[in-house]
């Protein structure tokens, strides 16, 4: 019974790290190896993993004893690099006996409830961001400007929506809804001054589903097809929202531009 405990506590820390690490953004072949390795380290006879972008299971066998599965769901992702960093760390450490079972879980916590930035860092973060995008974009300094400001208002919007738990597809069809609405507006009254391009440019990019499509691309040329696949069409409904939001509003624009 004692062997038993142990096995499922172990494999419970094991799977933890890998819900972890996919709810901050990690692809999917490097949850399912870091799995591998944490179990590996205890010789089980075999180990199983099954990992998707909203499901981590794991088994482990041993003839000595009976076999144990767990499985978690995963709600909500975002992307914490930092995390998955000091999850790596964590795992060789683990591997190389330098941390105990105890310790590794402890450790793992302190990661787990590590805070996020603020929600005024991130919107200062997302209004250069957005600026800088705009320069990228053959913008000059009006326009840098502008897409620091829209790109402000747009992060608190986004912000103010999670925290009502709307759904992600929704919340960046909203925000590219009011991206939209501004830069049509822009160019209805100032287009002869103000490039529009490159402020709109500039204010969606910090939407654009990079690290989804390029998680997919990874996970398929990894033989995770499923894995891969659910990314690849994560990304493509969300670059499909954002265009709706930003083409629905532009395209009113030009056509009330173009009646006056």
């Amino acid at each position: 019974m004692e062997q038993k405990n142990d096995n499922e506590s172990v494999l419970a820390f094991a799977v933890n790290v890998g819900e972890i690490m996919l709810r901050s953004g990690a692809e999917t072949y490097r949850v399912e190896d870091t799995i591998c390795r944490l179990l590996a380290h205890h010789h089980f006879d075999k180990v199983d993993t099954f990992v998707t972008p909203t499901v981590v299971m794991a088994t482990i066998k041993n003839t000595d004893s009976r076999n144990s599965t767990t499985l978690t769901r995963i709600k909500n992702r975002s992307t914490r690099m930092d995390k998955i960093e000091k999850i790596n760390q964590l795992s060789r450490d683990y591997v190389d006996g330098i941390l105990s079972l105890e310790e590794a879980t402890t450790t793992l916590k302190s990661i787990d409830d590590a805070p996020s930035y603020s929600p005024k860092m991130i919107t200062f973060a997302t209004a250069f961001s957005s600026g800088f995008f705009s320069l990228m974009f053959n913008g000059g300094i009006t326009e840098f400007l502008i897409a620091c400001v829209i790109g402000a208002c747009a992060s608190t919007i986004q912000h103010h929506l999670r925290n009502k738990e709307i759904v992600n597809y929704l919340i960046l069809f909203m925000v590219s809804l009011f991206i939209g609405s501004i830069v049509a507006i822009l160019n209805f009254f100032v287009a002869n001054i103000v490039d529009t391009e490159a402020v709109v440019i500039g204010s969606i990019m910090p939407l654009v589903p990079g690290l989804a499509f390029t998680n997919g691309i990874r996970d398929t040329i990894g033989d995770e097809l499923l894995s891969g696949i659910s990314r690849l069409a994560e990304a493509l409904f969300i670059a499909v929202a954002i265009a709706a939001g930003v083409g629905i509003p532009m395209s009113i624009g030009f056509y009330l531009g173009g009646l006056l």
